[in-house]
């Protein structure tokens, strides 16, 4: 005798859950109503998500079919929010592993719909890479034998995307500027909001809809026109404008790099996708999802209520937030898995006139725009250094000035571990030739004294991180020296002022 079939709310799938999208859409989900299981390769990364106990969470790699089919059962609608745009020259065949092997488990696991979110692209033009890939990931979803709805975005307007982030700093720091032609190029931006609309409807489609989506806002402009636009919202003075036809999309993707946050490997696809006119061919979509009330949201609107939520330092997901592509992946320093392999350590330990609670404020504060506490001249010019190889540098900053979470960017690091108030472990995610670490930890000793343990991690990868280690080994002490004194000293001075405070 089989079992009825549970009654209830569809539950949905989401994969993509540490990015941008994938983060801000699983909140919308529940507040629609539907039961959500969250898929992440590092669940790990989730704990500091405000959604975080009101989801399943399952662990697999998107690209091991028998993973994704296990975080596939039971499930009625799938979101498919992977792609691998700047993990390097071989992305193509990233994205078509991960989507054919999710499309081949979802109709294994019995789905009942796949909801994918593209790039929007002119037809009969040879498409950049990047667009190319989006077009060919929807056609394998829609060829899956499972109902598909993929949805077209051209650039997504909301705090923290990659898009938003390269028109901001492109305004802002330039007011007179030398572009490429892309620049004339016309473009259909849309709201983060909207796009949310349209992918929560997207799970009540009926059974027989298989086919693509164009959406766009209400708004069809040039970059040019944008950056004018985004001056004019931001109260800047108009920027001068003029047009390079000799700046090609490789120039112009090292040149936003040097800008803006935004690294060269996300640089470049969107650059070149900006050569493309990327406009809306049909609007029906609203046939099946209504528009939001009162309507899209204009390009003017959008640039405030993304500026509003940068301002407020309630920015809930970035470009930044899935983890930096070629970063490493290995176990924990403290893994038993390190026995017998090369592992240097710089640790330093000094007992302070604070208590714990204020030391751990200041290391909770660490980097972005305050620093990290010793010689800033060095910091800034390995960040430099590693910017020019295609790394993060000091550019990602923090999410917010005072918080942190398991899997938050920050600068050239990545949080791995907090403890609050004992412990917090970073791993780096700049080009070097091995894994580092760096801890920061906040103690006790026999006497009740606060003590302040600093430890820098390095796995050295052969010869080439055997021989990095020791050409940087004699600057340790005016990097991490300075950081264990300057740290400790801030936290004693901010003792001090507490104490004068309440006397």
């Amino acid at each position: 005798m089989t079992s009825p079939a549970p009654v209830g709310p569809k539950l949905v799938l989401v994969t993509g859950v540490t990015g941008y999208i994938g983060g801000r859409l699983v909140p919308e989900l529940l507040e629609a109503g539907y039961r959500v299981r969250a898929m992440a390769r590092n669940p790990r990364r989730l704990e500091g998500r405000d959604w975080y106990d009101d989801v399943e969470v399952v662990e697999a790699d998107a690209g091991d079919q028998h993973q994704v089919e296990a975080a596939l059962e039971g499930v009625d609608v799938a979101y498919y929010l992977i792609h691998a745009l700047g993990t390097g020259k071989k992305f193509e065949a990233r994205d078509r592993h991960t989507a054919r092997t999710f499309a081949a488990a979802a109709r294994g696991a019995g789905v009942g719909r796949i909801v994918y979110l593209g790039g929007l692209y002119p037809d009969d033009e040879e498409l950049s890479p990047h667009l190319s890939s989006r077009r060919e990931v929807g056609e394998i979803l829609l060829a899956s034998g499972v109902p598909t709805s993929v949805l077209r975005a051209a650039v997504i307007l909301g705090s923290g995307s990659a898009s938003f982030e390269m028109l901001r700093y492109l305004t802002e720091r330039l007011p007179v500027m030398v572009t490429p032609r892309w620049l004339s190029t016309r473009i259909q931006p849309i709201a983060v909001r909207d796009v949310l609309h349209y992918l929560v409807g997207s799970a009540e489609l009926p059974a027989d809809v298989n086919r693509g989506f164009d959406i766009g806002g209400p708004d069809v402009l040039t970059y040019r026109d944008m950056m004018q636009r985004y001056a004019d919202v931001s109260s800047l003075r108009r920027r001068r404008i003029v047009t390079l036809p000799l700046l090609t999309p490789s120039l112009s993707s090292h040149w936003v790099g040097l800008v803006t946050p935004v690294p060269n490997s996300i640089a470049r696809p969107l650059v070149d996708s900006l050569i493309h006119e990327v406009v809306c061919k049909e609007h029906d979509i609203a046939q099946y999802v209504p528009d939001p009330e009162p309507g899209l949201i204009g390009f003017d609107r959008a640039v405030e209520l993304a500026l509003k939520r940068v301002q407020d330092l309630d920015v809930t997901t970035s470009w930044a937030s899935a983890a930096t592509p070629g970063a490493p992946s290995d176990p924990l320093s403290s893994d038993p898995a390190w026995a017998g392999g090369s592992l240097y350590v710089d640790e330093r330990e000094s007992a302070i006139s604070a208590s714990p609670d204020r030391l751990w404020t200041v290391i909770e504060g660490i980097g972005g725009g305050n620093g990290w506490y010793s010689w800033r001249l060095g910091w800034w010019a390995r960040g430099l250094l590693d910017r020019l190889f295609g790394g993060p540098g000091l550019r990602r900053g923090r999410r917010n000035p005072k918080d942190l979470s398991v899997g938050d960017p920050l600068d050239w690091w990545r949080v791995e571990e907090i403890d609050e108030p004992k412990l917090l472990r970073l791993r780096a995610e700049m080009r070097l030739p091995g894994l580092a670490w760096l801890e920061l930890i906040v103690d006790e000793d026999d006497e009740g004294r606060t003590v302040f343990r600093q430890r820098a991690l390095f796995h050295p990868h052969g010869l080439p991180g055997q021989l990095y280690w020791w050409a940087i080994k004699p600057f340790h002490g005016i990097v991490f020296g300075g950081m264990q004194r300057n740290i400790a000293h801030a936290a004693e001075q901010q003792a001090g002022a507490d104490e004068a405070k309440s006397s």
